[in-house]
């Protein structure tokens, strides 16, 4: 039999959350049928009801870009075997993923 040569030490983000009791079958047949759109907004939405829907200070529409590119990174690490499969799938070099880990402090 072949050997796992998986090169990443990250599983399954869906895993990671079970096993911190975080998130349930339940909730994900839920999340499921939610598109991205409306999940990120129900996300705003929850983070921010606490502060009276005032994120004043946090520039939310520049940041959009970096908090995508964050959860991209870690869904290419969380569902592929090695780091060049994660960066192939990201459509990076294999210089511009370690840079890309290194700029969201991603350990792999």
């Amino acid at each position: 039999m072949k050997a796992n040569k998986s090169t990443t030490i990250n599983t399954s983000i869906i895993t990671k959350l079970k096993d911190q009791a975080l998130l349930s079958d339940q909730a994900l047949v839920a999340i499921n049928s939610i598109s991205l759109e409306d999940l990120i907004a129900v996300k705003l939405e929850l983070a921010c009801n606490h502060i009276n829907n005032r994120l004043y200070g946090f520039d939310i529409w520049r940041n959009s870009v970096y908090i995508v590119k964050d959860a991209l990174l870690k869904f290419a690490i969380s569902t592929t075997k090695s780091k060049k499969d994660a960066a192939r799938f990201l459509g990076l070099t294999y210089a511009d993923f370690k840079i890309a880990c290194k700029k969201f402090k991603i350990d792999i």
